[in-house]
């Protein structure tokens, strides 16, 4: 049986219940309101308190105090490989070619084929040496931990006589080759701003130029991770990992990278003192000649920077006689406007 118990309600009384009815929902529908916002402020406190103690947890990174280094220091306007020790004591090196080895303590560092050893190297982890090679040449260092490094013409390599207990750390500005010496408990980085490559054990190459717009990695052998700052608030810190014949590059300006495939003897020949190219057109050769001679070369005709070459160029000579080698296989000829400007330019078949 259906109980209808307003039926015995005067129209006044069910006016009033109608009322309270009304009240109550909207009571109701605000608590719920107040509920919603008051779950998305704590919300949002969370998430600022989660980025603070973030931000509170990370290390100190000695990226600044890197910077702060490197900025002293010109390759431009040296003549010698100088060697830079945490003292300020600064070492040239006449050679072309120069090696620099470490002891495992870190207080002894041999110097170039005659083998003069410098004692009493700063054995310390808050200290840094720095190697400045200037254009034209390059340097083959041991650091202590027995990581060889290779740095062409116009690099920087910042580091620490003796590596942290956790993790082995260089800054690099420039381009070098790094064979890292395995220990799976202290891992190697090369830092730059905004961009790092975490290893373990392996053979890669990175160009970080300061002039240049990315920083190329190549990888010849093992694995790295690339860990790098991201294209955005919500993705601020990216990583990526590449496998061996692949080349990855970060442009500094999008903060993004992609990566490639790629002939790995292309990137690790200027070791050997030699330029190998397959395939690159001219413009790129010139790119590559002019940061390492310090000469500013230009093409003047499109379609000739657009030719392609195949060969190899002997980094010994001088870069007229390295021109010289070019103007062999095709139709052009350069200019030396100055000492420090070369203009290339075709010639019509005769």
């Amino acid at each position: 049986m259906i109980d209808n118990s307003d039926s015995h309600l005067t129209t006044n009384e069910k006016k009033q219940l109608k009322n309270k009815i009304a009240v109550s929902i909207y009571a109701y529908k605000r608590k719920l309101v107040r509920r919603k916002v008051g779950l998305g402020v704590a919300f949002s406190i969370v998430l600022v308190s989660s980025i603070v103690l973030y931000n509170q947890q990370k290390q100190p990174s000695l990226i600044d105090d890197y910077l702060q280094i490197a900025t002293k220091v010109k390759a431009d306007s040296l003549n010698a490989v100088e060697l830079i020790l945490s003292d300020n004591k600064k070492i040239n090196i006449l050679e072309d070619n120069t090696t620099i080895s470490y002891s495992k303590t870190g207080e002894q560092v041999s110097i170039g084929a005659n083998n003069t050893t410098t004692e009493g190297a700063v054995n310390s982890t808050t200290g840094f040496n720095t190697v400045v090679v200037p254009y034209g040449k390059r340097s083959n260092i041991e650091l202590s931990d027995g990581t060889k490094v290779w740095l062409n013409s116009g690099s920087k390599l910042i580091y620490p006589v003796v590596f942290a207990e956790n993790k082995r750390e260089v800054f690099l500005e420039g381009e070098g080759i790094f064979d890292v010496s395995h220990n799976k408990n202290k891992p190697f980085y090369v830092i730059a701003k905004d961009h790092e490559i975490q290893v373990l054990g392996t053979v890669f190459n990175v160009s970080n130029y300061s002039n240049e717009g990315s920083i190329e990695t190549t990888l010849k052998s093992g694995s790295v991770q690339i860990n790098y700052k991201g294209d955005s608030f919500l993705r601020r810190n990216e990583s990526v990992k590449i496998k061996p014949g692949t080349s990855a590059k970060y442009n500094k300006t999008t903060k993004q990278i992609s990566s490639k495939t790629v002939d790995v003897s292309n990137y690790f020949s200027w070791r050997e003192g030699l330029f190998i190219f397959k395939k690159d057109d001219l413009g790129h050769i010139v790119k590559r000649l002019s940061r390492y001679y310090n000469v500013k070369i230009s093409v003047d005709d499109e379609l000739l920077a657009k030719q392609t070459f195949t060969g190899s160029l002997d980094l010994k000579e001088n870069i007229d006689q390295v021109l010289e080698a070019i103007k062999e296989t095709t139709n052009l000829e350069y200019t030396n406007i100055s000492p420090s400007k070369i203009i290339i330019t075709k010639t019509e078949n005769l």
